[in-house]
């Protein structure tokens, strides 16, 4: 109650002060409540009815489709492919935005044509990205499998063989590491130099360095990546959409929890099935976050103290 009563603008200038903050504040307010407040509240309510894309009357359902969603095969199906992509490529990603990072940290000539190349392709839409990685990935003419027939090597169908469709995802997804690259490269050079030096000195070889001193003062960037990561996966939609035209193919190994909600609410029109699919990705995004931080929140070091 108290934090309340120290909230409240008491004097007249406090007021006036109050009043003219809310009037230069207000179009993003009403900007929230319009474009993301009331879509979360009505995609809940939804959630509980029969709604439908096409419009019509909605019926109230209760909890009918969150139960059939957990008999549903498919919805399985698609959290598994999820689940693997997200496991596989998250820590995958930040190994390869790592090492990046401590390449550009190191001082050589021409670094900063370096930091470009590496960086670019993260601000490439990531629609026009998937595009072309169609035909990077092409198992006649793409340029990966030419690559590997010089050495002999018949490359795989990539995007029409199951076997190699979550790979082909997971190395797509490498291509943008950019964004998250510059984060770690950033924390890399606030690691005190002296500190390196001194464990140097003291017989530390580059992995006891790298170990006990720099990976303790980016610890707060790695929690970062792996929570935005996290997020980012399960939220996984538009590379397997383009690239597979949103049908989940071959044989379901691409169907991820995104695209079995956009099937659902623009395919099937089941506008209350997809909202519950997408309740049930936030329960599940909330969970595994709050786990993986209070997993890892505990091993950061903030500069002097730990979390």
């Amino acid at each position: 109650m108290s934090v309340l009563t120290h909230w409240i603008p008491r004097t007249r200038t406090q007021r006036r002060n109050f009043g003219w903050g809310l009037a230069f504040t207000s179009p993003a307010i009403i900007g929230l409540i319009l474009f993301m407040g009331y879509p979360i509240v009505n995609s809940l309510i939804n959630s509980f009815t029969t709604a439908s894309l096409l419009g019509g009357a909605k019926r109230f359902i209760g909890f009918d489709n969150y139960r059939q969603l957990m008999g549903d095969d498919q919805w399985w199906l698609s959290l598994a492919n999820t689940l693997v992509l997200t496991a596989v490529s998250v820590p995958l990603g930040i190994a390869v935005a790592l090492g990046l990072a401590l390449l550009l940290n190191m001082n050589v000539k021409g670094l900063g044509i370096y930091r470009v190349i590496f960086f670019l392709p993260s601000i490439v839409p990531i629609v026009a990205s998937a595009v072309i990685w169609a035909y990077v990935l092409n198992p006649q003419f793409g340029v990966i499998n030419n690559v590997l027939s010089v050495f002999g090597i018949k490359g795989p169908g990539w995007l029409s063989d199951p076997a190699w469709s979550k790979p082909a995802l997971i190395l797509f997804g490498l291509w943008g590491v950019g964004n998250l690259m510059i984060i770690l490269l950033a924390g890399l050079q606030g690691v005190p130099s002296d500190l390196l030096e001194q464990a140097q000195l003291d017989g530390a070889g580059w992995w006891q360095r790298f170990r006990n001193v720099i990976v303790p003062f980016i610890s707060p960037q790695l929690l970062f990546a792996t929570i935005t990561g996290l997020i980012a996966g399960f939220q996984y939609f538009a590379p397997p959409f383009v690239l597979t035209g949103g049908s989940g193919e071959p044989a379901g190994s691409t169907l991820v929890s995104g695209v079995y909600l956009y099937q659902n609410a623009f395919y099937n029109f089941k506008l209350g099935y997809s909202s519950a699919i997408g309740w049930v990705l936030f329960v599940i995004i909330a969970i595994v976050s709050i786990a993986a931080y209070r997993l890892m929140g505990r091993r950061v070091y903030y500069g002097g103290a730990a979390s």
